[in-house]
């Protein structure tokens, strides 16, 4: 098994070349010429649905601290914006586990935050997502661009605090954890096919997203 792979959205300015995932590389969204508000350097915008183009941003998210947030605000209620990892060490990705720390900060249609993976196009992937206005964590298989629920719990999910949501994925075997807590576990076969990984918000969510970790699994 390889070592996680962690993609830091901070301070920490790397080069941005392509090479082969390594144990323990740190990779960084966005670089040290980049300012806030500019568009992270690894994020390739994706939109599933309707409504204005995605708009990801580097924002402060603390002191010292860098993360990154889709911040359009558009209100159009079934708008699923990506910003999927760009980079062919994440282009074929198919048992992995994933996780990210995220504080859902505005939204009054939706203040929600997911993971987004095997990512074929922005029409095709599984999700997992949170949203702070309902209070639950819920999977997800988007099917040209038709999402169909398998799997969810309900649970507190404050806003403006930070929280973090993990998914293992290991062929058609699913494993959803919450702060720490695994929620739950489910099956599904109808995406088997490696692809990218994203970061997933939804309609005028504001949600800032740091500490972004993928480990490959065998």
């Amino acid at each position: 098994m390889q070592k996680a792979l962690v993609l830091m959205l901070g301070l920490t300015a790397l080069a941005i070349h392509e090479r082969p995932a390594a144990a323990a590389e740190t990779i960084a969204l966005s670089s040290d010429w980049n300012s806030i508000g500019e568009q992270p350097d690894r994020c390739a915008p994706g939109l599933t649905g309707r409504g204005v183009p995605p708009k990801w941003a580097i924002v402060k998210t603390e002191p010292g601290k860098l993360g990154v947030a889709e911040t359009s605000a558009d209100t159009t209620d079934y708008r699923f914006p990506l910003c999927i990892v760009d980079g062919a060490p994440y282009a074929a990705l198919a048992n992995l586990d994933v996780s990210v720390r995220f504080r859902p900060m505005t939204g009054k249609v939706d203040q929600a935050g997911g993971i987004a993976i095997r990512v074929k196009d922005p029409l095709n992937y599984y999700v997992v997502r949170a949203n702070a206005l309902e209070d639950n964590i819920r999977l997800y298989a988007v099917i040209d661009g038709d999402r169909r629920q398998f799997a969810g719990a309900n649970i507190k999910v404050a806003s403006q605090q930070w929280h973090t949501l993990r998914i293992r994925a290991v062929g058609d075997r699913f494993s959803v954890f919450f702060d720490g807590a695994q929620l739950y576990e489910a099956t599904d076969k109808r995406i088997t096919a490696p692809g990218r990984v994203a970061l997933w918000s939804k309609a005028d969510s504001v949600t800032q997203f740091v500490d972004l970790s993928i480990e490959p699994l065998p």
